[in-house]
């Protein structure tokens, strides 16, 4: 596939290309894997570069999909988790909705380093920050936390 306006081999152009998936799996971590791959394929193919699809998409949708599911959900395979990725031309969003109760994102993102360097949690919220353009946490239906990724 080309970008541009006008591919000339009769394809779509990136450009005006729009992916949007939608997907509600059990609150097992065997299905991280699967959706981490569906969507990174996807970011691949619409030619985000090689370390968004390497290592940014990957880590920050594992660090959401594990949160919703032994956080959120409490590990209770009887819950789900609902992820929608909207990606175009410009950006990836991504959405990954859980049961819970919901967290104050600024409270519970914790620095790992310095004193904190022997805590086993609060490391995901951190890396998403750092991974992703933006991350935001609401409610709909439970609680949902939006990564965005822009297009370097």
């Amino acid at each position: 596939m080309t970008h541009g306006s006008d591919a000339g081999d009769g394809s779509l152009p990136l450009d005006t290309m729009r992916l949007a998936i939608e997907l509600e799996i059990p609150s097992d971590i065997k299905y991280i894997e699967q959706v981490v791959e569906l969507v990174t394929r996807h970011c691949e193919q619409l030619c985000f570069t090689a370390r968004h699809c390497a290592l940014n998409v990957p880590v920050a949708l594992t660090e959401a999909l594990s949160n919703a599911i032994l956080r959120g959900n409490n590990d209770d395979r009887d819950k789900h988790v609902r992820i929608r990725a909207n990606l175009d031309w410009t950006s990836l969003v991504l959405e990954v909705g859980d049961e819970g109760e919901g967290f104050d994102l600024d409270d519970c993102t914790i620095d790992p380093t310095g004193e904190n360097i022997d805590r086993e949690d609060g490391r995901g919220l951190f890396l998403m920050r750092r991974l992703m353009d933006r991350v935001e946490r609401f409610s709909d239906r439970g609680n949902v936390v939006r990564l965005t990724l822009r297009r370097a």
